[in-house]
């Protein structure tokens, strides 16, 4: 009888305590998994020049939440980039937003942008641009401000492939710049 009695009070003992602990470990999941959604801020900028149509092709990368987000504030429009109602007006949309944030310089001469589309890749969006009547560059400065305006801790991971040469830089905001020279 005596174990009996122990054991029931260890249970009310265990029943309390572990109710405890489930709500605390509830609390620092929760806390933990909200941090845990979205744990850093980067985009990829791709660069590859294609000798036999002379162009210079450009993909861009971005998390499609942070640039949802970041279109919603530079936009009167309902931006939803996923499910679009005009595919036609959000190619617009995210086009001014890129020619505005991202630039490229060629052998030190500046460059027009011609955007492809876009497309989804489940959790990011692909961008594509184009330099159109591009010689074999020696030198490709980029200026990429994609969603710093959004978010103060956006980082940007940058390759170039200029005739089979491959080149990786990375800048963090508020640095812009990365610069190639082949």
């Amino acid at each position: 009888m005596l174990k009996l009695k122990n054991i029931a009070t260890f249970k009310q003992f265990i029943t309390a305590t572990a109710k405890s602990l489930f709500f605390g470990l509830f609390i620092v999941l929760a806390f933990g998994f909200h941090s845990l959604k979205h744990p850093f801020y980067i985009s990829v900028i791709d660069i590859k020049h294609d000798v036999k149509q002379h162009t210079l092709n450009i993909s861009v990368k971005l998390f499609t939440n942070d640039i949802e987000e970041a279109l919603k504030k530079t936009t009167t429009k309902s931006i939803d980039l996923l499910n679009p109602k005009n595919k036609a007006e959000m190619e617009t949309e995210l086009m001014n937003y890129t020619k505005k944030r991202l630039s490229i310089a060629l052998n030190n001469k500046t460059t027009t942008l011609d955007f492809i589309g876009y497309e989804k890749e489940e959790d990011a969006i692909w961008t594509y641009l184009q330099i159109k009547k591009v010689a074999t560059p020696k030198n490709i400065k980029i200026d990429t401000k994609l969603l710093y305006d959004f978010l103060p801790q956006q980082s940007c991971i940058i390759h170039a492939e200029i005739n089979g040469v491959k080149k990786s830089s990375k800048v963090n905001n508020p640095d812009s710049k990365v610069e190639f020279n082949f």
